[in-house]
């Protein structure tokens, strides 16, 4: 068990999402983990999971819900066409998402980029860690749903491919 290694955190993230659990605490020498399961009461169910380290602080995520309810009418008339062939790369964990390993190297992957599975894509930095994400399936960027050095949470969309 080593908490500076990024996939032991993942797996926590996951256990989390796979399980009713609620909340886990992890203490290693002098690093304390807790990832929590809040539920918030609202029209729209959400979930989310906090990972608190105590040198690092972040404000909780605000969400806004539109108080005026929409008739089906309206929301089919919004609703846009769902293209089948489009995957939505997602952060796996909460951090700051770079489009490349560093500020003056080039990107890893531009919109109408061909990209394989298995191939980098992004990186992601949490708890002073870069974690390369790579692109599971094959395709072709189509957006990039994120601008370089934003936070990013788990579970958001990042990259949108088009699947050959």
């Amino acid at each position: 068990m080593n908490l500076a290694d990024s996939s032991y955190i993942k797996d926590l993230i996951q256990l989390m999402g796979d399980s009713d659990l609620s909340e886990i605490t992890i203490e290693e020498e002098k690093v304390k983990l807790t990832l929590k399961r809040e539920r918030i009461e609202s029209p729209v169910t959400q979930t989310n999971i906090v990972a608190s380290v105590p040198e690092i602080t972040q404000p909780p995520a605000v969400t806004q819900i539109d108080p005026v309810p929409q008739t089906s009418a309206e929301v089919v008339a919004e609703a846009p066409a769902v293209d089948q062939n489009i995957h939505y790369i997602t952060s796996p964990l909460v951090g700051t998402y770079y489009v490349s390993s560093a500020p003056d190297a080039p990107a890893y992957v531009q919109v109408g980029d061909k990209v394989v599975k298995g191939q980098t894509l992004c990186i992601i930095e949490a708890m002073k860690l870069m974690n390369e994400i790579e692109s599971d399936v094959n395709g072709t960027i189509v957006e990039l749903l994120c601008e370089n050095a934003t936070p990013v949470e788990f579970g958001g969309k990042i990259l949108a491919i088009r699947i050959d």
